[in-house]
């Protein structure tokens, strides 16, 4: 058996879930490995989950099902966790079923290791999170923030602003069946049930089912969200005692969302309810030539008719379908007695996309092999017998990922005070990102929400026969991952130390099946005959000597002989990157609940996917180059002090993180998808601080603060002797000050009131900081009646009201470069080259919103 210092895997999972979530990292072996916050007995360890008294070297913070139960039914942990220090989440609607943008220290979403039981969520290819897809609340024991460090064995090559950890429950021993339904504005409604098996067959094995469906419409505008999600679970124990075990989880979700459109600041201030249209109404096709660029007729969301437009705004094609499913495995089984092994085994699947619209000549020569997008005979795609039309399509980019993961660990006890882990991940991603065009009804809803992809909606077919799509790439992430860790205890235990090193090491293999224009992310993907490059003089800034060919090509419809047009021909290549990253921790309890802390973390993600796919070529055929391949890189420090008695939690931090290659990812609303850009170095420093306590019998109160400094360190190169002035100004949609507080009180033992609230100050919303959006304060408002009164054993009643004032606000920034023109003559930036702004545009907050949700377990 292990030392009583250091418990078991097994030991640690369940007691865990028995006290509410005080086992913290992610994985199996992480849990194995953070066995100090059961030590101390007889002790409070949490307020009401809002807060627990944190032991680890690292600024964390963790909540728990008390909390977790008491906000809106439905809702995305990522907002649930809205009240930690250094965490900012824009929810995009009340329910948490639409999207949002969640942010630690500056860090955005794409830089934050999300994961699950152990299972990493982020997208293999950008990283990106989707807040809508996570786990019903009501399954979830704990999450666990950390704040600017990752755990040593954290399955990421991405992770460097931190993570966001939750655990699945555990079934109960004995049979019992939850049943719960809500209702809320915007016609909410929503239905949830599980039924836990209790212990059944010869081994006392346990588990549940569960499913829930929610549907609604959406708070502004034309559309509805739509969410079914389905979990399953068993365990099983291998001994006695408990400290081996097996368990299986089975999760999957589907979304079919209408997008919320984001608009500028001009347009809130005037139009906050601007949404996209109502209906659009195609021209019937018939003789002669149809431009539906400019001939449909559009109902706009305030009821206003808009003739001689496009579809393109038709909420409809603004969608976001999802479907994902993942299976999970654990294992932790004791080898000795003073050694552990812990595996866990996944499988992840998706399939989603972000809507889209495209008006297609019939004559282009992609579907007629013409060499002309106007003269050639065209393909009749509206039916009326010509091909002389541009027709509206719906053009989405649909992503299909199969991913297949293990981490895994083993655990050595020296002795009872030194403990030593070795920890392997592989982490496989095979993602193909696909943009098959579909059909649209005569009033522009798509034939299919995945359009014309394999075994979804009929294609439009290409000349060839293949389908008439926007890109097609297949992709390959692998990330193999080394870590070790050392544990030990000097002083009598006043001194823990934690030394660890983790050594990602990741590959990305890229085959892209259509042409790419040199020097951009635009592709052609077609059966057309190119011709040569030759450049007709010499290009000094490329270095190409008078008609030397350098194996690009170009097409008769995109104008021969320019250079702007130049497409490389399809193309493999595999990047490999990897990098060495040393974890440090120290906690130094001083007595009496007062302790120290300091941690150090390295950081590094690798470029995403979408960036490596934009590729350059000079004169030589085989020197293809990828300007977007450098590696992002933090070092990130930690001070804190923490302070603990009878009902009483405190801590406080003072960090620091310096960013090398910085990438900002914003969400572009016309394109449907994340884009990113270079910014370059930024230093990043602040303060956290937290606490927590109860000042009388029934009644808890929690509230935290950050303050956050960034400063970019570089100007934006835009050409060989010009930049963006970017040098000391702040990192866009960074708030300098966050508070947040809740409050409690069981005012009878049936009867209990929590309200709670976040301010958000100024955030930046270009890099050159010519535009702000304003500080605002969301305050929700949760009240239970439980029923045992009235003999309805574990039923209860209770209300949510989200943002109580009706706060109108902007959430989520889709952040730009600039806002406003910057000039040649502009007296302070000097040599700059003009270049235009471009208006950031922002996702309204939702208003208030009221929900009621009713609950009996039997």
């Amino acid at each position: 058996m292990f030392s009583k210092r250091f418990l078991s895997g097994a030991a640690l999972t369940a007691l865990s879930f028995a006290m509410g979530g005080v086992a913290y990292a992610q994985s199996t072996g992480s849990q194995a490995q953070e066995e100090e916050a059961i030590v101390v007995t007889g002790v409070r360890r949490s307020i009401d989950g809002t807060m627990i008294a944190e032991t680890v070297s690292k600024s964390r913070a963790t909540i728990t099902e008390e909390y977790i139960d008491r906000q809106a039914a439905g809702q995305t942990i990522l907002q649930t966790v809205n009240l930690a220090p250094g965490v900012n989440f824009t929810n995009n609607d009340p329910y948490g079923s639409a999207g949002g943008n969640l942010r630690i220290r500056g860090f955005d979403g794409n830089r934050i290791s999300l994961t699950f039981d152990g299972v990493p969520l982020n997208d293999t290819g950008n990283y990106a999170i989707f807040s809508n897809q996570q786990m019903d609340p009501e399954l979830i024991t704990r999450a666990t923030v950390n704040m600017g460090t990752t755990d040593v064995d954290s399955p990421t090559a991405s992770a460097t602003g931190g993570t966001v950890n939750y655990v699945t429950r555990l079934p109960l021993d004995e049979f019992g069946v939850w049943l719960q339904a809500g209702a809320g504005d915007f016609n909410y409604g929503r239905l949830f049930g599980m039924v836990d098996t209790g212990e059944i067959g010869p081994w006392d094995t346990t588990g549940f089912l569960a499913g829930s469906y929610a549907n609604y419409d959406k708070w502004k505008g034309p559309g509805e969200i739509d969410k079914r999600q389905f979990n399953a679970r068993l365990f099983q124990p291998l001994s006695e005692d408990g400290d081996d075990f097996m368990s299986l989880a089975i999760h999957y979700n589907r979304n079919r969302n209408n997008f919320y459109r984001n608009i500028n600041q001009a347009t809130f201030n005037t139009a906050p309810g601007a949404e996209n249209d109502i209906a659009c109404i195609r021209p019937t096709a018939g003789p002669g030539i149809q431009n539906e660029t400019n001939q449909s007729t559009a109902i706009l969301w305030n009821g206003t008719t808009l003739n001689n437009t496009s579809c393109t705004n038709y909420y409809n094609v603004r969608i976001n379908p999802s479907d994902t499913a993942n299976i999970r495995g654990q294992v932790s089984l004791g080898l000795a007695d003073n050694l552990r092994l812990t595996i866990d085994p996944s499988f992840q699947y998706t399939l989603a996309n972000g809507g889209g619209y495209t008006v297609i000549a019939e004559q282009d020569s992609r579907l007629d092999l013409s060499g002309s997008d106007t003269a050639g005979p065209g393909v009749d795609l509206n039916g009326d017998g010509d091909g002389v039309d541009r027709v509206g399509l719906y053009t989405p980019n649909t992503t299909n990922t199969r991913r297949y993961g293990l981490t895994s660990s083993v655990i050595w006890d020296m002795n009872e005070d030194n403990r030593l882990r070795f920890a392997y991940t592989v982490d496989y991603g095979r993602h193909r990102q696909t943009g098959d065009f579909g059909l649209l009804d005569i009033n522009g809803n798509p034939q299919d929400v995945y359009g014309g992809k394999d075994g979804q909606g009929d294609p439009v077919h290409a000349a060839d026969g293949s389908n008439l799509r926007g890109r097609e790439r297949a992709s390959v992430a692998l990330l193999n991952q080394f870590a070790l860790e050392y544990r030990g205890y000097f002083f009598d235990d006043a001194l823990s130390v934690n030394l660890g090193v983790r050594a990602p090491m990741f590959l990305r293999r890229l085959h892209q099946q259509c042409y790419s224009q040199d020097g951009s992310s635009n592709v052609r993907c077609t059966s057309e005959t190119p011709v040569p490059f030759i450049p007709a003089v010499a290009n000094a800034a490329r270095g190409w000597e008078a008609g030397l060919p350098n194996g690009n090509v170009q097409f008769a419809g995109t104008g021969l002989l320019q250079t702007s047009t130049q497409f490389l021909p399809q193309y493999r290549a595999n990047l490999h990157f990897e990098d060495i990253l040393p974890n440090i921790g120290f906690n130094w309890r001083l007595g009496q609940g007062r302790s120290f802390y300091f941690s150090y973390a390295a950081g590094f993600s690798a470029p995403r996917t979408d960036n490596l796919y934009t590729v350059s070529r000079g004169d030589d055929p085989n020197d293809i180059s990828f300007p977007n391949a450098a590696p992002e890189t933090t070092q990130s420090y930690d001070l804190g002090y923490r302070y603990s008695s009878g009902s009483f939690f405190g801590q406080v931090a003072l960090w620091q993180t310096n960013y090398e290659n910085r990438i900002v990812n914003s969400f572009d609303d016309e394109l449907g998808y994340f884009v990113d850009r270079n910014v370059g170095a930024v230093e990043l420093q602040g303060v956290d601080a937290q606490l927590g306590f109860e000042p009388v019998h029934g009644l808890t109160l929690y509230a935290s603060a950050s303050y956050t400094e960034s400063e970019l360190q570089d100007n934006i190169p835009l050409g060989a002797t010009s930049f963006l002035p970017t040098r000391g100004r702040e990192l866009v949609e960074t708030p300098e000050w966050t508070y947040a507080a809740r409050a409690e009180w069981d005012v009878t033992d049936f009867l209990s009131f929590g309200l709670q609230g976040k301010y958000v100050s100024d955030r930046w919303a270009t890099d050159v900081n010519d535009e702000i959006s304003p500080s605002y304060t969301v305050v929700d408002l949760d009240a239970r009646l439980d029923l045992d009164f009235l003999g309805l054993d574990n039923s209860m009643v209770q209300l949510n009201i989200i943002n109580l004032l009706d706060e109108e606000y902007l959430g989520g920034i889709s952040s730009q470069n600039n806002a406003l023109t910057i000039l040649d003559t502009d007296p302070v930036t000097p040599g700059n080259q003009m270049r235009a702004g471009s208006a950031p545009t922002y996702a309204p907050g939702a208003p208030r919103t009221a929900m009621v949700t009713a609950r009996t377990r039997f």
